[in-house]
């Protein structure tokens, strides 16, 4: 036979073989495409797991708020990170101690099982894997043969898409623990008091053996029920009997839920940016700052008679990190639930700054031009001063400080509003304009109020102000807070940092509030550069200042946005601010020019930012007044000298305008001579020895001596 007809008849054979072959290898590739096809078409539903509450951190790591998973279940992604290991260990002793070694479905527990079930003539146990128990949490079925063999093909696709730590993080997210109660956390959290980092020994078996019966050993009720499973898996994993507690805890408990406007915009925040890691919100918040800021918001609002509430924020100016957010009252309180913080509200005059600081880039004012406060039309548009006066000539500085409304629009004009509005928009901080259909953009109304904007942005643009005219996106986040000198990357050059100084300048020397003493009264108090706002109608009062560093922004109002008639920024919301700021100093937030010196009686023994208060009174018999200029005067000064004259005090008494001490040379028998060297609004303090002070505030006109036949006056 020649080698070519062996060769032949091995080809035909192997043909053949294939021909036999062929129908089964086919169906076998079939089924291969098929079951791949399905797994791919029909995954498990593993996103389940994905709706779960946060836990939310301050900046120390101390919890602030849990939140719910949506429906109201209490129910925490699990982190083996924060789980007590110990804890890991004794669950997979009792439910599945091949985990790691069986590929979703462990054949040799299916044969034990089945073994002593016909042995003892029933099912006496399962053989379900961690894996399958978590195939039907993620899909529950009645428990029947049909149901089994469903949880075990999803097992086997579960396996093909998540590593075993992946999967026991999925089960102990899910597994059931009574009632609404969900994943060990949150069990652990709601049972205990505590995370699940440091379980003890009873509470390890108490964790184990809920998932078997969650409802029958419920303890909160029934308590004996949840104590026997207890002790009978304390048994099983050899612990000693003297470990277990004699009763198990028969109570929930509520889980912490301070800060709640600050919570859900943290994780709002935290969910945008990609950072809410395994449920766990670590924030930039003072914990105990933002405590004591909530109460000072709550106690304003209870006292409120007219249903107003406020919302505060505290941002570090040079981060961008947020230390204290309050986004109302209190839940309880009028519209309690409304994050007013970021609500669009109309700002009233706290964008002037901003518009000033433009018009000092493009050079065409400076804190010493003088512009005209008088009466006046622009394009149609006729604003009017708060008091419905004009106070003629005035500086661009003294404008700012009395907030007049004419020389802002006019400024306004200079820069041009949509400039203006297109500048803050890259800034990040857009503004709300009216809707009237003709799509115009922003005017010159903005500059008193016409736009609005949320509290959470006129704190980012004042901060700005105080980073030097750089305006940097506010983050909730230490790992995304800018550095303070990376403008290119993190923040928007508003205005330059000589505009920005000189505009913080001004802020400093705006007049100070009733009942508290100019900063530059008291020793190491820095001034708080402030602007206050009043909305149209009264509708919306604000007040937002920097000092050292840290800028507060607070906004007082309805949060059904009702008008409050006679209640401006200045008498509503700047108080809260000041208090604001004293809290600070009291947890350490103080800049370090701040002094503590017993000795100087101009310092406030608890350490408030702006010292004593106007009316500080050591003892009663003591209490020192001014006599002249009363509180709310209008002098004609026609010799060029104001009288100043006080009663009462102790000792010599130390006179200042606007900050500013009075020339030892000027005193005349405890009162002082002082020359107004212009007309408007002045801020005179008198303080005795003691640190008593009263101050009243007076409008100062002087005399003309002659006119160039123009209208300008001659002095």
């Amino acid at each position: 036979m020649t080698r070519g007809g062996v060769s032949a008849r091995r080809d035909a054979s192997v043909l053949s073989r294939l021909r036999r072959w062929s129908p089964a290898l086919a169906g076998l590739i079939s089924l291969v495409v098929a079951v791949v096809a399905l797994d791919r078409i029909f995954p498990p539903p593993i996103d389940r797991a994905d709706n779960a509450g946060a836990l939310v951190y301050d900046r120390e790591g101390r919890l602030l708020h849990v939140t719910p998973a949506t429906g109201g279940v209490w129910r925490l992604p699990a982190d083996l990170d924060a789980i007590d290991p110990a804890f890991v260990a004794r669950l997979l002793e009792i439910e599945d101690k091949r985990f790691f070694r069986h590929g979703g479905v462990d054949p040799i527990a299916i044969g034990r099982a089945t073994v002593n079930s016909m042995i003892a003539g029933r099912i006496v146990s399962g053989a379900s894997t961690i894996t399958m128990q978590a195939a039907r949490l993620l899909e529950p079925r009645p428990r029947t043969i049909g149901s089994k063999v469903i949880e075990a093909i999803r097992a086997l696709q579960i396996e093909r898409r998540m590593t075993k730590r992946e999967i026991l993080e999925l089960y102990l997210t899910l597994t059931p623990y009574g009632g609404n109660i969900e994943g060990v956390r949150a069990a652990s959290m709601i049972y205990f008091g505590k995370d699940a980092a440091r379980l003890s020994n009873a509470e390890q078996a108490l964790l184990i053996a809920l998932p078997q019966a969650p409802e029958a050993r419920r303890p909160d009720r029934r308590p004996m029920a949840a104590l026997a499973g207890m002790t009978a898996i304390a048994g099983r994993l050899g612990m000693p009997p003297d470990a277990l507690p004699p009763v198990a805890p028969a109570r929930r408990r509520a889980p912490p839920r301070a800060a709640f406007h600050a919570t859900m915009a943290a994780i709002d925040a935290f969910e945008r940016d990609g950072l809410n890691r395994r449920g766990a919100v670590n924030t930039t918040l003072h914990g105990a700052l933002q405590r004591d800021f909530e109460a000072a918001i709550s106690r304003k609002t209870k006292a409120a008679a007219d249903g107003a509430t406020a919302a505060a924020i505290a941002v570090d100016a040079a981060t961008g990190q947020i230390i204290a957010y309050v986004g109302s009252g209190g839940l309880d309180a009028p519209g309690g639930w409304i994050d007013l913080a970021r609500a669009i509200r109309s700002p009233g005059s706290t964008l002037k700054p901003f518009v000033y600081g433009l018009a000092f880039d493009d050079g065409d004012l400076n804190p010493d031009s003088v512009m005209n406060d008088a009466p006046r039309q622009f394009d149609g548009y006729a604003p009017e001063n708060f008091d419905n006066r004009f106070r003629g000539e005035v500086r661009v500085r003294d404008a700012l400080r009395q907030s007049l409304n004419v020389p802002a629009v006019e400024a306004l004009q200079g820069v041009g509003a949509r400039r203006f509005g297109a500048s803050l928009a890259a800034a990040g901080a857009a503004l709300t304009l009216p809707t009237n259909g003709k799509g115009e953009g922003a005017g010159l109304p903005t500059a008193l109020g016409g736009a609005g904007i949320r509290l959470v942005d006129l704190a980012m643009l004042y901060a700005g102000l105080e980073r030097g005219g750089v305006v940097g996106p506010l983050t909730f986040s230490l790992e995304l807070a800018p550095g303070a000198s990376d403008e290119t990357v993190n923040g928007y050059r508003l205005m330059s940092a000589a505009s920005a100084r000189r505009i913080t300048a001004i802020l400093k020397s705006t007049p100070s509030l009733e009942g508290r003493v100019p900063a530059a009264l008291v020793k190491g108090a820095p001034a708080v550069a402030y602007k206050t706002g009043t909305s149209y109608g009264f509708r919306d009062a604000f007040a937002v200042g920097s000092a050292g560093g840290l800028t507060i922004a607070v906004w007082v109002g309805r949060a059904d946005g009702a008008a409050r008639d006679g209640h401006t920024g200045r008498d509503a919301a700047a108080p809260v601010l000041f208090e604001l700021f004293d809290i600070a100093a009291r947890h350490g937030l103080a800049p370090a020019g701040q002094t503590s010196s017993d000795d100087d009686p101009h310092n406030a023994p608890d350490g408030r930012w702006l010292g004593v208060t106007a009316t500080k009174v050591l003892d009663e018999s003591r209490t020192i007044t001014i006599l002249h200029p009363a509180n709310g005067a209008e002098l004609f000064v026609d010799d060029g000298a104001v009288r100043l004259a006080a009663r009462g005090g102790v000792g010599a008494v130390d006179w200042y305008v606007d900050g500013v001490r009075i020339a030892p040379e000027g005193q005349i028998s405890g009162g002082a001579l002082w020359m107004p060297s212009a007309d408007g609004f002045y801020d005179i303090t008198a303080v005795d020895a003691s640190g008593a002070s009263a101050s009243a505030r007076a409008r100062v006109t002087l005399a003309q001596v002659g006119s160039n036949g123009d209208g300008a006056q001659l002095k």
